[in-house]
């Protein structure tokens, strides 16, 4: 009697046991499924849904709390704002020089073709769709121009790549908003054909700079000469009015040899002829 009241016990134990984790498992998926029956999209985001038997729905959700089907359906999420992107491309000028171009492209999904975004490129549409129009634009706008040009004009040459590339970047449903070139750099025989001119402009300056000084210095020469020669010819007016004149200028002369003797240390004896000293006699007089 005893053994069978402990199996009955146990049973009944069991069974209550059980029944209690039904209720949990019961209360855990019901908690599970509301979860997952809502999923939130942020500030600056859309989405559209995807079920697995219609495929991509039309609608687009905005920001906020939605409601999905688990398993069924789930979010995709897209950031719609402006996002910036580096790409660069080396291309051909004009005059055949190579240019490597960098651009900074500022991007974001059309919100309104989501769905189709979707179907045809998916969230990385930017990595797939960007290089390739960024590279057929550049090499289709530099061919445009000249390597001169592109620096000359450079603001000419980004307006039209931007007005070029949003062409492109509506046919994939990509708004561009900006466009800047970052970087603008030439082949290296470019470059060194660019030192070469400005080396040899340098050196056209630098000699015109000696003709003109050359010029200059002739000029000076000749002033100089004409104005030596007028002297000589006041000098021998002067002498010829008045023959004192070349005496009065000896006697200067000899004023000037005195002082730089007298402030000598040195003895010096010399003849006071040799040094136009001796200006008692009159070398200039006419004898009688």
């Amino acid at each position: 009697m005893a053994g069978k009241d402990l199996a009955g016990r146990t049973q009944k134990m069991i069974k209550q046991l059980s029944g209690g984790g039904g209720v949990v498992a019961v209360g855990a998926a019901l908690f599970f499924g509301i979860k997952e029956s809502f999923y939130n999209v942020e500030g600056g985001h859309k989405a559209v849904l995807f079920s697995r038997f219609g495929g991509v729905k039309p609608d687009i959700y905005g920001e906020g709390l939605h409601f999905r089907v688990p398993w069924f359906q789930w979010p995709i999420i897209y950031n719609i704002r402006s996002r910036p992107s580096k790409v660069g491309s080396p291309t051909g000028s004009k005059d055949l020089q190579m240019v490597n171009i960098n651009l900074r492209v500022l991007t974001r999904p059309d919100a309104t073709k989501l769905p189709q975004i979707t179907q045809t490129l998916g969230v990385d549409y930017d990595e797939k769709v960007l290089p390739s129009i960024v590279n057929e634009v550049l090499k289709s706008v530099v061919a445009k121009f000249n390597a001169s040009q592109l620096i000359t004009q450079r603001s000419q040459v980004s307006l039209l790549i931007k007005r070029e590339l949003e062409q492109r970047a509506k046919d994939f449903n990509i708004i561009l908003d900006d466009v800047a070139i970052t970087d603008l750099t030439f082949g290296r025989e470019y470059t060194a054909a660019v030192e070469r001119k400005q080396i040899a402009q340098q050196d056209a300056q630098r000699a015109q700079y000696i003709v003109e000084r050359a010029k200059q210095d002739r000029q000076h020469k000749i002033v100089q000469a004409e104005g030596e020669a007028e002297i000589a010819r006041t000098l021998g007016e002067a002498i010829a009015k008045n023959p004192g004149f070349l005496k009065l200028r000896r006697i200067r002369a000899a004023q000037t040899i005195a002082q730089t003797m007298a402030q000598s240390q040195n003895k010096i004896y010399l003849e006071a002829d040799s040094l136009m000293l001796n200006v008692s006699e009159d070398p200039y007089k006419t004898p009688a």
